[in-house]
């Protein structure tokens, strides 16, 4: 048990998404069993860029509302994040009424851009205000709580979890709304294209051809709640968000320390605040961006922190179906990590021909049975900025969800 009481653990009860594999937890699930998604050219006009494509939501799968917060024009990332929302929430069984208290925390890096870019390329010349995208999201689903935006780049949905977390541990809440949006924007295209850093055939991770990632755009959404709170008004959790750490290299404003040693950390004090072992993992959604270091320093650190067992031990290469959705990165890892939870099962990988230097396993052939109870998730950014998280089975007999909402017993 981790060193927290019944009364402070804190699980999953509600999940919603939105991404290139479709709309909902179902879609999201049957499209990962299919192989993922494929990279489409981007919506905009004049991408001078290398590459420019991306893992793209079907633009009907886009919703129209809300237009507008608080005389600002909106995007697609905050609809996209407000539609996931309201998923989770209604999965979760929480009661409009009972909204009013929900904090929202939220990891989005380059928010509401798209509009802007929208407006300079119609003509308009003054840029409009920012629009913070929690406040939105607290707004459309009628929340009077402390509603909070985290832009700490690639890793911001992973820090806005372990915000969520805390919050309830502390006691400031009972249930918090936290997860992830970003849209389609020039401006994230651009700056990866300068930097080298895009891949102009797919995001994939791990292989030796690599050439940098490929974005995506979606939302995720995650409904955590006090494990006593859940209990009293009979939700079903799907899992228990169980641990979670932050590190910082603190080496380089984008590159990784080659070291790893602050990603070993991050990954050590997560499974030690869930009270696990790296034996208790049974799968890892790595952060695994497709850039040519980040994939060799994050399989050099997992050898550090599993020992022999990291070659047995199968890997989920998630960008490389879903893109990088850069701020929702992490909340869609945690999402995946619980419904592999759920069903018992890690995907097949996305075929690649593997990169010798990352000695880790990516299962391409089949799926593999999860046979440990817990999911460690990586998410790392620009500026060094790490967090793991640990998503584990519900303990204790509680009653749980399957990946449909119906009830199964544990």
């Amino acid at each position: 048990m981790n060193t927290f009481d019944n009364h402070r653990r804190v699980v999953i009860t509600g999940l919603g998404a939105i991404s290139c594999l479709g709309t909902g937890i179902a879609a999201h699930w049957d499209g990962l069993l299919a192989g993922g998604g494929q990279p489409a050219e981007v919506p905009l006009p004049h991408l001078r860029m290398r590459t420019t494509k991306m893992y793209l939501v079907d633009r009907a799968d886009v919703p129209a509302k809300p237009a507008g917060y608080a005389g600002v024009e909106l995007g697609s990332s905050p609809r996209l994040a407000v539609a996931a929302a309201e998923q989770a929430l209604a999965d979760a069984g929480v009661d409009p009424g009972a909204r009013v208290d929900v904090p929202v925390v939220l990891g989005v890096e380059l928010g509401n851009a798209d509009m802007q870019e929208i407006q300079r390329s119609a003509g308009r010349a003054k840029w409009t205000t920012l629009t913070p995208a929690a406040a939105v999201v607290g707004a459309e689903i009628g929340s009077r709580a402390a509603l909070t935006s985290v832009g700490n780049a690639c890793s911001a949905s992973g820090y806005a979890l372990t915000i969520g977390l805390d919050m309830i541990r502390a006691g400031e809440a009972t249930t918090v709304l936290v997860g992830g949006a970003e849209g389609v924007t020039r401006a994230g295209i651009g700056a990866f294209n300068r930097l080298g850093a895009a891949d102009p055939v797919r995001c994939r991770p791990f292989d030796r051809n690599r050439a940098g990632t490929m974005f995506g755009d979606g939302a995720a959404m995650i409904v955590l709640e006090a494990a006593e709170h859940a209990r009293q008004r009979g939700a079903e959790p799907y899992a228990e968000l169980a641990g979670a750490a932050w590190s910082c290299d603190a080496y380089h404003p984008t590159a990784p320390d080659p070291s790893g040693d602050q990603v070993v950390r991050a990954m050590t004090e997560a499974l030690a605040d869930a009270g696990l072992s790296g034996s208790d993992v049974g799968c890892v959604i790595p952060h695994g961006t497709g850039t040519p270091l980040n994939d060799v320093v994050e399989s050099e650190a997992l050898h550090r922190v599993f020992g022999g067992r990291t070659r047995e031990l199968p890997l989920f290469s998630l960008k490389a179906m879903i893109g990088h959705t850069t701020g929702a990165a992490g909340a869609f890892a945690c999402l995946t990590a619980t419904l592999m939870l759920r069903h018992r099962t890690s995907p097949a990988n996305t075929p690649i021909d593997q990169d010798p230097e990352c000695d880790v396993w990516v299962p391409q052939e089949r799926a593999v049975p999860l046979e440990a109870p817990a999911v460690l998730v990586n998410t790392y950014a620009f500026g060094g900025n790490n967090t793991s998280l640990v998503v584990r089975d519900v303990v204790g007999g509680v009653a749980g969800k399957d990946a449909e909402g119906s009830r199964v017993h544990r």
